[in-house]
């Protein structure tokens, strides 16, 4: 059986949609397992630090009014100029005979953090891994249609 290590820090309460960021967790992580390496036991970390500004670049601020998360992987990767491609619907960087998926679940993980004021960045090395990056608010002024 193959061993598969977690590693998530203390994560924030905030005003969101539960069962959305449940649909955005899953996609990432299940990304992040169906894109592991077959020679190394796939490593998931998701962190998330406070910070003043809704930028990537943004440092850490124990007042401010945004979070800044990260869930890296040590996966396959992949090269860096597909970057934005991931995010787009029905977008596949593998064929469908080595990977299952639709082409999907990142472009709606993109519009639940968007539908919720928030940004997100894909990061990956091929070979090494891939770091998915998002910022979301910690109080939401109004939810888009709700």
């Amino acid at each position: 059986m193959e061993c598969i290590l977690v590693i998530a820090g203390k994560l924030p309460e905030l005003d969101i949609i539960p069962g959305q960021f449940r649909q955005v967790l899953h996609n990432l992580l299940s990304n992040a397992l169906k894109f592991s390496r077959p020679d190394t036991p796939p490593v998931i970390t998701l962190k998330a630090e406070r910070i003043g500004e809704r930028s990537f670049n943004s440092p850490s601020d124990p007042n401010g009014r945004y979070y800044r998360f990260s869930l890296t992987d040590n996966g396959i990767g992949f090269e860096e100029k597909f970057a934005d491609d991931v995010f787009k619907l029905f977008q596949r960087l593998h064929p469908k005979d080595r990977f299952e998926g639709t082409g999907i679940g990142l472009a709606i993980t993109k519009k639940i953090i968007e539908r919720h004021n928030g940004l997100i960045t894909v990061r990956s090395d091929e070979g090494k891994g891939t770091s998915f990056d998002w910022i979301l608010p910690v109080t939401q002024e109004r939810l888009n249609g709700n």
